[in-house]
């Protein structure tokens, strides 16, 4: 059975380390916030200007001025800090981010990875991506495994604009996750219920498959 949005999250979650600053992208990325292991201190960072982002509000509790990167009313935990967007790029282009998370369109076997623009189709802009990926020390992908059409997001070659190349270390879709090799997609858990069949008939990508892959477990 694949995993719902905050499934995907959850998994994302078991990736984050102790004592490290975290960006959390557009979208489901933005849900991890909510899923942190008890054992884990991390400091959630937003390119807007936020360090030390919580998880978000109950209805009700909002603050309409305190919001992240995609708009979204969040809460901050005790010790945050605001500041301008000038510093938090210099944070963020001077490797001062350990891990990425951020959502894509597409994943190329390589790393590359396609998140901001989709050609002919208004967009507002890249927003941070491009600094993200190309500043932080490790980038996982938080997406669907594949579009609305039913077509493979995780391919051999991106077709849509390149945010970044050969960057992406991990990627965790509705139904596995992923690791980028120098030879390829490997795959590394299953969501529960889903067989490898299942995954590789949804991946363009040629995918390295050990023998026994293990579901996701929670």
């Amino acid at each position: 059975m694949a995993l719902d949005k905050n499934g995907i999250a959850r998994r994302i979650a078991q990736e984050l380390q102790n004592n490290t600053y975290v960006n959390l992208g557009i979208g489901i990325p933005t849900l991890v916030a909510n899923h942190i292991p008890e054992d884990i201190n991390v400091e959630f960072q937003s390119e807007n200007g936020v360090l030390g982002m919580g998880p978000f509000p109950f209805e009700g509790e909002e603050d309409p001025d305190m919001i992240n990167a995609g708009k979204q009313t969040i809460t901050t935990l005790p010790g945050a800090v605001l500041f301008d967007s000038a510093l938090s790029f210099s944070m963020i282009r001077g490797n001062h981010i350990q891990l990425s998370v951020l959502g894509a369109m597409e994943v190329a076997e390589n790393g590359d990875i396609a998140n901001w623009k989709i050609p002919g189709k208004m967009v507002k802009g890249m927003g941070g991506a491009m600094d993200l990926v190309a500043s932080s020390e490790n980038i996982i992908v938080a997406m669907t495994h594949t579009n609305r059409k039913g077509e493979s997001k995780l391919l051999k070659k991106c077709t849509l604009p390149i945010t970044g190349v050969s960057c992406v270390k991990k990627v965790v879709t509705d139904l596995a996750v992923v690791e980028v090799t120098d030879k390829g997609f490997e795959l590394i858990e299953r969501a529960p219920g889903v067989s490898v069949e299942e995954i590789i008939s949804a991946t363009q990508a040629n995918l390295i498959v050990r023998d026994n892959v293990p579901e996701m477990s929670f």
